[in-house]
């Protein structure tokens, strides 16, 4: 299969389908937390697939790393958040672990793409 389009990637599609669960986890937080936590990330995991689509459809190959990068930032940014929702009793440890899965392959994902065009 050829790529056509950043919607293509698989590392788009999984960075997709990771802001549509942090989407649905937050929604279940308290509405206290609407302005901070949820807030918080809302933005990082909408971050990652929008970096990854921005990138790649900029007009040199070290663009598009610096935006992979971004997004990398945005993930690990995403993690913390999560940890921390876990340290203080707004998000399930079964939750927080299932997100920090996907965002590890997710991370694996983007340093490999990041390797393939360096090289």
């Amino acid at each position: 299969m050829s790529i056509q389009s950043y919607r293509d990637l698989r590392v788009w599609q999984e960075a997709m389908s990771l802001a549509e669960a942090v989407y649905r986890l937050t929604k279940q937080f308290p509405k206290d937390e609407l302005f901070g936590l949820t807030s918080q990330m809302r933005r990082a995991s909408v971050s990652i697939p929008a970096n990854i689509a921005e990138g790649y459809g900029r007009e040199s190959t070290g663009a598009y790393v610096q935006f992979l990068r971004i997004a990398q930032g945005s993930l690990k940014e995403l993690e913390t958040h999560a940890l921390l929702a876990n340290r203080v009793g707004i998000m399930s440890e079964l939750d927080a672990a299932n997100l920090l899965s996907l965002a590890e392959s997710i991370g694996k994902m983007l340093r490999a793409l990041i390797r393939s065009l360096e090289k």
